[in-house]
């Protein structure tokens, strides 16, 4: 049984995917949960969401465009000791081939590593050259104070440029606009 439910619907911008639920969030039963988790503010001060969220609103996230979900759906605890019987990279890929958003954005190295199948010596931040069908695959620091001397916000500024420009209005344009840089 998934500790945290996905958060997915048809349509959205991003999903963010982590390894599995940590110890606090999986005892607060909300994603990103642990005091010092960099998550919530980072999508505030890069501009993917309006309004800081708290933890307990993640259900809020699909009024943004977000959607949420992990990698090991079963797994309690740090990623470096996650038990590899629990990660499901094929119902992760199944999920995203299904609902289609326009990225996966993993919040983490070793959450890219398990679903993507290499090692995160292979795996640079940013986006990625790899798809999911459609769907563009972009590499996020890890917002967890337990990964802290690897933060960087510039991966997250990326994600949140990246969206601006080929958001559902600039889309709507008209392609001349678009390469104009009218967009």
């Amino acid at each position: 049984m998934p500790v945290l439910p996905d958060v997915l619907a048809d349509g959205l911008d991003i999903v963010f995917c982590g390894t599995g639920a940590g110890a606090w969030s999986a005892r607060v039963g909300a994603y990103y949960g642990k005091p010092g988790n960099k998550f919530w503010p980072t999508l505030h001060a890069v501009g993917l969401t309006p309004r800081l969220l708290r933890p307990a609103e993640y259900p809020d996230v699909l009024g943004f465009g977000i959607g949420l979900t992990d990698v090991a759906k079963e797994h309690v605890g740090q990623d470096d000791a996650i038990d590899l019987a629990l990660v499901d990279a094929a119902a992760l890929h199944k999920k995203i081939l299904r609902f289609a958003p326009r990225r996966i954005a993993f919040t983490s190295k070793r959450a890219a590593s398990l679903a993507l199948g290499r090692p995160t010596g292979r795996i640079a931040y940013g986006l990625l050259p790899d798809r999911i069908g459609a769907t563009a695959v972009h590499v996020m620091t890890s917002p967890s104070g337990a990964a802290g001397s690897y933060w960087s916000i510039e991966p997250w500024r990326e994600l949140a440029l990246a969206r601006r420009l080929i958001s559902p209005a600039a889309l709507a344009k008209p392609l001349a606009d678009r390469a104009s840089g009218t967009a």
